[in-house]
């Protein structure tokens, strides 16, 4: 092979080759990222299960709300006592999936059942009561009086961009986001709310969560999505090889 044929070669090999190499560095990154992804999520889970089957911590005390990161605190297990507001409630639409064997749980089309709860230092919180099927929820009336609740702190929900418009006038929403609810039911807002545990057997309306059905319902998945960037990086190598092979080889012929 001549000078110029070569320099010619490695010419034509140039720009697959910076695009390989960006290619791959890109898909290495995408896959490493997801791994490190896998193990916050999976301590996350950890934490969950831990909680658990503890004891519940105290409430958040009222009067640091304003300082408090809602993401940080999502679905840390609490114990809030006080007493429900006189009222209506309010829903968010929703669908559960039927649980896996074993579980106990309502599923189907229906809605989340939420109240305000005033605390003894005298904040108001929205508590998530629970899930009631569709054809159920006429049955459902305000809770009232003194109660202590278990439960889980939550951040809002984020609206996709198909989330239809909530119906505050009637008290129904599509996402569960505290200052709305708490706006259509005439209550102070609070920087997230309060998913109740469940109680009992899980089939009476409205249910809360069951912290192991909700640990269940955590994505993981990381670990998947990981082998799969790490395998379009070999992927790409591999076709840049047989490019280069085939030049190499019409260039020797």
């Amino acid at each position: 092979m001549s000078a110029v044929e070569t320099g010619e070669r490695r010419r034509t090999l140039l720009w697959p080759t910076l695009l390989t190499i960006a290619g791959t560095i890109v898909l290495v990154m995408l896959g490493t990222w997801q791994l490190m992804r896998m193990s916050e999520k999976r301590a996350f889970i950890d934490r969950l299960a831990a909680q658990a089957s503890g004891p519940p911590a105290a409430m958040p005390a009222s009067a640091g709300w304003a300082g408090l990161d809602p993401a940080r605190l999502d679905l840390t297990r609490v114990t809030a006592s006080g007493s429900f507001v006189e009222g209506p409630f309010a829903s968010v639409r929703t669908t559960i999936a039927s649980g896996g064997p074993g579980t106990r749980q309502l599923s189907g089309f229906g809605r989340w059942i939420f109240q305000g709860f005033r605390l003894q230092d005298g904040a108001v919180i929205l508590v998530n009561r629970g899930f009631v099927p569709e054809g159920r929820l006429a049955q459902i009336t305000p809770a009232s009086g003194p109660a202590t609740i278990i439960g889980y702190l939550r951040a809002p929900e984020t609206r996709g961009s198909f989330t239809p418009d909530d119906l505050p006038a009637q008290r129904e929403f599509y996402t569960r986001d505290p200052a709305a609810i708490a706006a259509a039911l005439n209550l102070p807002p609070a920087p997230f709310y309060l998913e109740a545990e469940r109680q009992g057997d899980g089939l009476t309306p409205p249910a809360g969560v069951d912290a192991k059905e909700l640990i269940a319902r955590i994505p993981d998945n990381h670990l998947q999505y990981a082998l799969t960037w790490y395998g379009l990086a070999l992927t790409l190598l591999g076709v840049f090889a047989a490019f280069a092979w085939q030049g190499r080889r019409r260039a020797a012929g």
